[in-house]
């Protein structure tokens, strides 16, 4: 255990030196190192897909769950998408060294801010491998030297993952060490990490409730949080019917494994008659399992085709992770929100409504990361929102909210021009 210990250290206080050194390199070869991954990723694919086998196979033996299983698997389709997400944060315009908000004093001092990198970034995540390649990308575009810790599930496909991003930065001319890996799988390991405040500026959590409750509870440097998402759907009375339950079948059943996925659909008691039975026959096509409140039941129990059952007081405010969804019947929109502040998670939220009023307050009051209206909460992703990848989705409000781009792993630095003023 010192020996990883010793070897954790030795990696961070690489990665702050390189720190340094990357905060000012040009873009083009952070361009250059970023499309060299993504060709790499493609042409070693094998590699990977080999090393992903056997982390799927070990995980699938412990008895591991369906959701995290679909999360810990590659295939060709998801390497492509991996390498086109990376050559897309090539593409993004560089943020570093941005110059904002300069205006002019009295006094005649120029002041403004730049866009600098936050420094060191710790990663801490848990069960999916693209989240390696993900992370590394933006830190390197942003600027930022990282620390990546994934979860002992995926412990060969991100050992194969790392090798070809570090030989890829190397080729390009990136400062050795500014992308390091844990390749130790002993959890104590990342208590050591957590206690880096000299080195590590700030560290992001992606997984269950429980890795990320324990992140912020331990560590002794900024913690951004977020990933749990309690999505909800309201069907509002002025709804289009069709356009509702497209997107409700879409935010549950598109990849219902992954924290954008529809949890909770309430529907407004003057549709529900009408809209509740086509519903949940479209949701039945994919085995949709409807946990229903008494209202819900009571229109859809007589179809004994459909996957109904009644609803308990531990299924609101849950993130199912599966073909599950929570259903309720409210009676106005106040209701709805009403409902929404009290089980959501701020992750993301949409309305289905035919009307302006009601769409702009649920905008305006609907408390989340992510707020929709005629649209699936599927889209809450790095990639549809054209950050190319995310390091994670914030459900924090400070400093950043929602998938975690470029800028937002950045900070700025007060610059100021003067011609000889002093202080009276």
């Amino acid at each position: 255990m010192k020996n990883a210990i010793d070897d954790l250290k030795s990696k961070g206080r690489a990665a702050k030196v390189a720190s340094h050194r990357l905060a000012y390199i040009s873009t083009s070869i952070k361009n250059k190192a970023l499309n060299y991954i993504a060709d790499d990723i493609l042409l070693r694919r094998d590699e990977i897909l080999s090393a992903n086998e056997k982390d799927y196979k070990a995980a699938k033996a412990t008895g591991m769950g369906t959701a995290l299983l679909d999360r810990l698997m590659l295939n060709e389709s998801r390497l492509e998408g991996i390498a086109a997400d990376t050559r897309t944060v090539a593409a993004l315009a560089d943020p570093v060294g941005e110059v904002f908000e300069m205006r002019t004093m009295p006094n005649g001092l120029q002041i403004g801010k730049k866009r600098v990198p936050i420094g060191v970034i710790g990663a801490i995540y848990e069960s999916r491998p693209n989240v390696t390649v993900d992370i590394a990308a933006l830190c390197l575009k942003s600027g930022n030297a990282v620390i990546l810790r994934g979860g002992k599930e995926t412990i060969n496909s991100n050992t194969a993952i790392i090798k070809v991003i570090q030989a890829a930065c190397k080729r390009a001319g990136i400062p050795a060490g500014c992308i390091q890996f844990m390749d130790h799988t002993d959890r104590a390991l990342v208590d050591e990490m957590l206690k880096m405040n000299d080195i590590i500026d700030l560290i992001i959590p992606r997984g269950g409730a429980g890795l990320i409750r324990s992140v912020a509870e331990k560590a002794t440097m900024a913690v951004l949080t977020g990933g749990i998402g309690v999505c909800h759907t309201y069907v509002d009375k002025s709804a289009d019917i069709k356009k509702a339950v497209d997107i409700v079948y879409n935010a549950k059943v598109q990849r219902p494994t992954v924290c954008n996925a529809l949890d909770t659909v309430l529907v407004h008691a003057d549709i529900a008659a009408s809209y509740l039975p086509e519903m949940a026959t479209e949701l039945n096509k994919a085995k949709v399992e409807l946990h229903c409140d008494e209202r819900t039941m009571a229109i859809l129990d007589a179809d004994k085709s459909l996957k109904v059952v009644p609803a308990s007081d531990k299924d609101w405010g849950k993130e199912f992770l599966a073909l599950i969804a929570a259903v309720k019947v409210v009676d106005s929109l106040d209701d709805a929100l009403e409902h929404i502040g009290r089980y959501g998670s701020g992750h993301s939220e949409a309305i289905i409504t035919e009307d302006y009023g009601s769409a702009m307050r649920f905008l305006n009051e609907a408390d989340a990361a992510a707020v929709y209206v005629n649209a699936s909460t599927r889209f809450t992703d790095g990639s549809q929102f054209g950050l190319g990848a995310e390091v994670g989705i914030s459900t924090q409000k400070l400093h950043a909210r929602g998938p975690m781009g470029l800028k937002e792993l950045t900070t700025y630095k007060w610059i100021i021009f003067g011609t000889g003023q002093v202080r009276p």
